[in-house]
């Protein structure tokens, strides 16, 4: 589950993010956030962080860093307020993408 300023949302390890989207990632998560560590990836490359094979049992290797939570990813949240599912993940577990 992913919490900021009072909103949570639950990842359902769809995977969509991590193997479709637009995304920045720290490169070694040992140096987190700095220049020169940060890299960009436009949905053709899987995100190296990324463990797992099958659509809702995916995770990733570095949200127990503590500079996570600043990251494009830490930050992902959703309108609702509240104990709430992640909507990209609802849409995307329904189809066989």
């Amino acid at each position: 589950m992913i919490e900021r300023q009072g909103v949570m949302m639950k990842c359902l390890h769809c995977g969509y993010c991590c193997l479709t989207m637009w995304i920045s990632i720290v490169v070694d998560p040992e140096r987190g956030i700095v220049e020169g560590n940060i890299d960009c990836l436009d949905g053709t490359r899987r995100c190296p962080h990324l463990e797992g094979e099958k659509r809702g049992s995916y995770f990733c290797r570095i949200h127990h860093y503590k500079w996570f939570v600043d990251t494009p990813c830490g930050r992902h949240s959703q309108f609702e307020n509240g104990d709430t599912n992640c909507r990209l993940g609802e849409h995307f577990m329904k189809r066989d993408i």
